[in-house]
C-alpha cells in the first residue's frame, strides 16, 4: 500500500486543502457542475481527516466550485484569442486548472512559496510546458524565469486577500513596470467578505491557521486609481451564472451575498497603450 502524504496542520498547506476538497467534492456528486478528476486524486493520496471540513463548508463549496468556473472560462476565451499565450498561477496551492484549460500549446507556471512546491511535487511533474516556480510572488526575480510569447496571464484564486492593499499595489505597479502588457484574472472580497472568510471558512473549517489583516476591495475601480497603466475590464459577482443545481438555501445566500458585493471575479488589464 503506498503510504499518504501528511499535511502540516495549522500551517499555509493546511489552508490549501479547502478548495482542492470542494472540487473534488463536486466531482463525485451525480451530476457535477465541474469535473475535476485530478483533485479528486490528489486527495485520495492526502492522509488527512476532511469530516470537519465536509461538515461545515457545504456554502464555501460552491465558492469555490464557482471560482474554478469562472476561471476556466476565462482562461479558455484567453488562449482563443492567445494559443501559445503564457499563463502564471500566483499561488497556485494544490490548484488543477492546467489539466484543465490546456490546449497543447500555452506554457504554464505554477508559482508559490518553495513549502507548496514541495508539496506538489508529490502529485505532478513539470514539463517543457508546465514548470514550477518556488517563490513568493511578492519576490519579483520570477519575473526573468518568465517566457512570453504571446498574450500574457496571471492567474490569482485564493491568494491576494491573505496581503495588505500595499503590498498588491506594489506588486501591479512592478507587474507593470517589467512587462509590456499582460491580463489579471482573480477573485477579491469586500472588507464583509473579508469578516466572513476568517470566520466562517478558516475557523469553522478546523484550520489552525490565522488570518490577520487581509486586502478587502470596495469598489473594484478603486484599482485604476493605483496607476494609469490599469484597467478593469470587468468585474462578476461570484454566484453569477453559477447557481443551478445547488441548493435553496445556498441560492439564497449566495444571492445576498451577491447583492452586497461580498465576492466578486476581477479581470484586470494592464497596459502601456
Amino acid at each position: 500500500m503506498t503510504q499518504k502524504i501528511r499535511i502540516k496542520t495549522g500551517t499555509v498547506e493546511e489552508t490549501l486543502l479547502l478548495p482542492l476538497w470542494g472540487r473534488a467534492y463536486e466531482t463525485q456528486k451525480s451530476n457535477p457542475r465541474l469535473v475535476d478528476q485530478n483533485a479528486v486524486e490528489i486527495i485520495q493520496q492526502i492522509d488527512y481527516d476532511f469530516s470537519d471540513i465536509e461538515k461545515t463548508q457545504s456554502m464555501s463549496q460552491h465558492g469555490w466550485v464557482a471560482r474554478s468556473l469562472h476561471t476556466d472560462k476565462m482562461a479558455h476565451g484567453f488562449i482563443e484569442q492567445h494559443p501559445e499565450a503564457t499563463i502564471v498561477n500566483i499561488g497556485c496551492g494544490l490548484d488543477t486548472t492546467f489539466s484543465r484549460i490546456d490546449n497543447g500549446k500555452i506554457m504554464f507556471y505554477e508559482l508559490d512559496l518553495p513549502d507548496v512546491i514541495a508539496l506538489r511535487q508529490n502529485f505532478y511533474e513539470d514539463s517543457d510546458r508546465h514548470k514550477s516556480i518556488a517563490s513568493s510572488f511578492l519576490d519579483t526575480q520570477w519575473f526573468k524565469d518568465i517566457e512570453v510569447r504571446d498574450g500574457l496571464l496571471f492567474l490569482a484564486g485564493g491568494v491576494l486577500c491573505y496581503f495588505n492593499e500595499n503590498q498588491i499595489k506594489t506588486f501591479f505597479i512592478q507587474v507593470a513596470d517589467y512587462f509590456e502588457s499582460c491580463d489579471f484574472y482573480f477573485d477579491s472580497l469586500s472588507p464583509m467578505g473579508m469578516k466572513f472568510a476568517k470566520k466562517q471558512v478558516l475557523k469553522k473549517g478546523g484550520m489552525g491557521i490565522s488570518m490577520d489583516g487581509g486586502w478587502g476591495l470596495k469598489p473594484v475601480n478603486a484599482l485604476e486609481k493605483w496607476d494609469k497603466r490599469i484597467q478593469v475590464i470587468n468585474s462578476i459577482p461570484m454566484s453569477k451564472g453559477m447557481k443551478q443545481g445547488i441548493p435553496f438555501k445556498a441560492k439564497l445566500a449566495s444571492t445576498i451575498a451577491d447583492m452586497l458585493g461580498v465576492c466578486a471575479m476581477v479581470h484586470m488589464r494592464i497596459s502601456h497603450c
